[in-house]
């Protein structure tokens, strides 16, 4: 039986061994020449370029001369080499409180010790440390379909129809499709919710290639495409030009950057976030910088920057709450970046691309350290990555489908190769057939569909980059620099070898990445002899805008700028969603000053506070009503009551005026808040605004409140830092939360509590803080809370706080009453807070054709509310009229604005009745400056043909309700008449002199509607 048995075993073994004896290994697959990577494509060096101008150390703010010394390189001729120069910088340490900016091409900034010459960013704008930024200026010519199937890692494609030779320099276009979007289910994350989901155009991704040569309609480009062409899901298209603002040749190289933080608070986030940010460049570099504390990257590469390297840096010490858009250290979202031998400490995503990076992207020979995150595409459909010899310490790398990961990322990559990687979790997945992900002799826990090889096995090449860029090369010997390993240790060596090996560990320390880092030799010129020095250079830079300061206050009852009315319309700003995707930041994004999107700048992320007043000035906005956000994390949007997690929170982030402590953890996984320590970024964003707005006539509206948080559904409530669970200050809201129906919330009795001695003291200090944030600008005003209904004795307690302020600093600031027609008329004839009021606001009531729509103040409804439960009413011009006029009529020493109900619609409404900030067309100033000391003339209005507001020494100006003549009695004298369009604002004189004893009289016409006498 025995033997049976033996025989039998003896056979399947046999039969296994002939079996796998001739198989074949498993051939890698690489989906793609990756070398194309890195500055002029790795096809050169970093050149060391000449000195030009010595920067030396001295104590206080260095930006200025630094600048100037960018400015003064940028004003000299670019040489044939394409360099304009290099600044040289002394050791020591360099603190600069703004932001330096390279724009021109050609400039390199130089430390003459990578240790000892270092530059700190002082102050609190989350901004990066240095910009090196041209402008998007796409020139576009013609448009050519790509006529085939075009695999991913292609560099020659067929057209439907012919380039010339002169189109060098290409754009190839893939369209993101509706059904490609269904074809890897990224149309819907679960839940029976689409709204995370995927949607045409999304994932457009845009190639910038140059064209190698021209066969026909057959033409060869320079770098692979990163993602197959499919006709089915919309193929793709060639569109001729380049971005022409492009800047190149520019590099920051041997020195330190930091950020300056807050020491008490280890989870800092009122400082430099991002080091280097770069946009709108190629043929750039980054070399040998050590970056310390900032809290989101090291370097950041935005969607415009292409062949650009990265190479040995050292980031360390971030400083940052740990979660969502934090430590992402060196970050692309370009194409053909590099990042070679890099170091990262604590990062969250140590090596990432992100959203919709168009590849090839290569990291070679980096490592993370205690990473707290994964390393790979942390965004959308970031193809063609190379991770190349990648080891991240405790955490992952991952190619794969992330789901519902920062709303809704899905597909992070296709066509990317990890190739001698290790990690925690190596995660290789391929979306489809056509874009397959791949690993090759990699280490750690393996997981995913993708293409595996050699997994736990050293492979040869050590590098598949620099295997693959010598091939191109022709074969040229090209020195990496990659750090040697010895790989053939046996596991059962002979005892002799074993011995060797013993005494080697014992005598021989393991040669780390950053060791092999300073061996590698740096020959550029480090020596200031002979340059010329910044401070003996008398270089100005010409161009920079100055204005007039513009006076801001109350003039005969109008809120004025320079002495002239302000006019335009109220902008209310984004408050509680939006996107991060590029089509809507392009097409759907409107302004906002303390949205916040890490790392991303332009309207819809971050805005730049110029690019607000411009647009504000551009579409006729005199107003930025502005509160606080709903919520801070957009993983609310869904409305759900519950506690998250983890801190992975979600961009755009909307702002609150409160900072986070570093201590604990509140509803949305970050830490809590201190309701007595400012936001010193938000109110620094709101000065901003104001600072630059005010010379355009912009006004502020600082909203202390959002009464929005805590009425209505639950969610509005759960992640307010006013919740005790979010808190250090012990707020002592009922808890666990009285939802409602278990999902609404009802909480302003508590909120407005003022018997309750804690909360009082901290709406008081915070009221005051409101105050004294925004005391340097005179056109903020302040208003108590957008979509307030709440009590008369919170407007009460709210002004008092105001009143005492302003008695103990000395400080006057304009007060706009903004509340229920009961609260206010109360407040008004309180003498004594009525005279902290500056401004009537009229928003929470209106007259209405069956007379006055008015809620009652304080019964825990909001706004809209009362809308669907008493019925608004028709309203027109005369009702706008009537409410501005009685109050101005009533107390013709304040202001009055009007923005209710069917506001902006009736403009000329609100300026005879002699309020604020109508929204007319008019911009002439004599015009403007007039109609700021005009009163409404109520005994020139007993007439149903027109209305009267005018001044007897100023003039008058005339609106008529019909198209009867008109006749008015005046001051005696002189008279321009003009006639003015209500549409367009254009003015046409009717009479240039018309003298009269006391009575006008003007023949009116259809045309005509608004008449201007102008006193001489």
């Amino acid at each position: 039986m025995k033997n049976k048995f033996l025989i039998i075993a003896t056979i399947l073994l046999l039969s296994f061994l002939h079996t796998y004896a001739g198989k074949k290994p498993k051939e890698v697959y690489i989906p793609m020449d990756y070398s194309t990577c890195g500055y002029h494509a790795s096809e050169k060096g970093i050149p060391n370029v000449r000195n030009v101008v010595f920067v030396g150390n001295t104590k206080g703010d260095s930006h200025e001369r630094i600048q100037k010394a960018i400015d003064y390189v940028a004003s000299l001729k670019i040489g044939k080499d394409g360099f304009r120069g290099a600044i040289l910088l002394d050791e020591g340490t360099y603190y600069i409180d703004s932001p330096l900016r390279i724009s021109a091409s050609g400039i390199v900034i130089r430390g003459k010790d990578k240790n000892r010459t270092v530059i700190v960013k002082r102050g609190v704008d989350r901004g990066a440390l240095l910009y090196i930024e041209g402008c998007k200026d796409f020139v576009k010519g013609d448009t050519v379909r790509i006529s085939r199937y075009t695999k991913a890692g292609s560099t020659e494609l067929m057209l439907d129809g012919n380039l010339v030779a002169a189109d060098k320099r290409i754009m190839i276009v893939r369209p993101c499709t509706k059904e490609w979007i269904e074809s890897l289910g990224m149309n819907d994350f679960g839940g029976g919710l689409d709204y995370t989901g995927w949607k045409a155009t999304d994932i457009d991704i845009t190639w910038m290639r140059e064209v190698k040569a021209i066969n026909g309609s057959s033409i060869t480009i320079d770098s692979p495409i990163t993602s197959t062409l499919d006709p089915k899901y919309g193929g793709g298209f060639v569109v001729t030009g380049y971005n022409r603002g492009e800047i190149t040749e520019c590099g920051i190289e041997n020195l330190t950057l930091m950020s300056e933080h807050n020491t008490w608070n280890p989870k800092d986030e009122d400082h430099c976030w991002d080091a280097v940010w770069m946009d709108n460049a190629s043929d750039c570099w980054i070399r040998r910088i050590n970056f310390r504390h900032f809290a989101g990257s090291a370097v950041n590469l935005q969607k415009n920057t292409r062949r650009v390297t990265v190479e040995d840096c050292i980031a360390s010490e971030p400083v940052s709450e740990t979660g969502g858009w934090r430590r992402c250290v060196f970050l692309t979202r370009g194409q053909q970046t590099l990042v070679l031998r890099c170091v990262s400490r604590y990062g969250l995503h140590d090596f990432a691309a992100g959203f919709c990076a168009a590849g090839p992207n290569a990291f070679v020979q980096c490592e993370g350290e205690e990473s707290l995150g994964f390393s790979g595409s942390i965004g959308s459909w970031a193809a063609g990555l190379l991770f190349d010899i990648v080891n991240i310490d405790g955490n992952d790398i991952r190619f794969e489908n992330l789901e519902q990961f920062q709303f809704g990322t899905g597909w992070n990559t296709g066509n990317s190769m990890m190739w001698q990687c290790t990690g925690s979790t190596l995660w290789c997945y391929s979306p489809d057939k056509d874009n397959r992900n791949s690993a090759n002799g990699c280490w750690g826990t393996l997981t995913g569909n993708g293409e595996w090889t050699s997994s736990n096995n050293h492979v040869k090449p050590r590098s598949l980059f620099y295997a693959q860029l010598e091939k191109r090369m022709s074969g040229q010997n090209i020195n990496g620099y990659i750090l040697p390993r010895s790989t053939d240790a046996s596991s059962s060596p002979e005892i002799a070898a074993a011995q060797l090996m013993a005494q080697e560990s014992l005598t021989t320390p393991r040669l780390t990445l950053e060791m092999w880092m300073d061996s590698i030799p740096y020959s550029a010129d480090v020596a200031s002899n002979g340059l010329k020095d910044i401070d003996n250079i008398k270089y100005c830079k010409s161009g920079n805008d100055t204005h007039d300061v513009v006076v801001y206050g109350i003039t005969d009852g109008h809120i004025t700028a320079g002495g002239n009315l302000i006019i335009g319309n109220r902008y209310a700003i984004p408050w509680w969603s939006g996107r991060v995707k590029d089509n809507f930041a392009e097409n759907g994004a409107k302004p906002a000053i303390t949205r916040f999107v890490p790392g991303r700048e332009g309207t819809g992320w971050t805005d730049r506070i110029d690019s607000v007043v411009n647009y504000l000035d551009k579409h006729n906005y005199c107003i930025l009503d502005h509160h606080y956000g709903l919520w801070y994390d957009l993983r609310r949007t869904d409305h759900e009551r519950v506690r998250r997690a983890d801190g992975d929170v979600w961009a755009p982030f909307y702002e609150l005026p409160f900072t986070r402590t570093g201590k604990g953890t509140a509803w949305d996984g970050l830490s809590l808040y201190d309701l007595k320590k400012p936001n010193k970024w938000y109110w620094m964003r709101l000065n901003e605004y104001a600072k630059k707005g005010a010379p355009y006539g912009q006004l502020l509206f600082n909203q202390h409140y959002f009464q929005h948080n805590i009425l209505e559904a639950g969610a509005h409530w759960v992640d307010s830092p006013w919740r005790p669970v979010n808190n250090i200050n012990g707020t002592d809201f009922p808890e666990p939360v009285p939802f409602t129906g278990d999902k609404r919330v009802f909480m302003a009795e508590q909120f407005y509590d003022l018997n309750n001695a804690k909360l009082k003291e901290l709406h008081r200090q915070y009221i005051r803080q409101c105050l004294e944030n925004t005391k340097d600008n005179g056109n903020v005003i302040q208003l108590i809370s957008d979509e307030y209904t709440g009590p008369l004795h919170f407007v009460r307690f709210w002004l008092q706080t105001i009143k005492e302020w302003e008695k103990e600093t000395g400080n006057n600031t304009l007060v706009a009453l903004s509340c229920t027609k009961d609260a206010q008329d109360a407040v008004l004839a309180d003498p004594a807070l009525s005279e902290v009021v500056d401004i009537i606001d009229i928003r929470y009531w209106h007259y209405n054709t069956d007379g006055l729509w008015a809620p009652p103040a304080g019964k825990n409804m909001a706004p809209r509310q009362f809308m669907r439960k008493m019925k608004v009413g028709k309203t027109g011009f005369a009702e706008a009229y009537k409410a501005v006029s009685e109050y101005r009529t009533k107390y013709p020493e304040k202001a009055v604005t009007f923005f209710s109900q069917q506001y902006p619609q009736y403009g000329w409404a609100i300026l005879m009745g002699g309020g604020s900030c109508p929204n007319i067309p008019v911009h002439n100033n004599k015009f403007l400056k007039d109609a700021a000391r005009m009163q409404p003339q109520t005994e020139n209005n007993a007439t149903a043909n027109y209305i009267v507001s005018g001044k007897s020494d100023v003039g008058y100006i005339i609106y008529a309700l019909n198209d009867k003549d008109i006749k008015l009695n005046v001051e005696p004298g002189k008279y321009r008449i003009n006639s003015i369009n209500g549409k367009t604002g254009d003015i046409k004189t009717l009479n240039k002199s018309y003298r009269t004893s006391g009575i006008c009289e003007i023949k009116n016409s259809k045309d005509n509607s608004i008449y201007w006498l102008e006193r001489f």
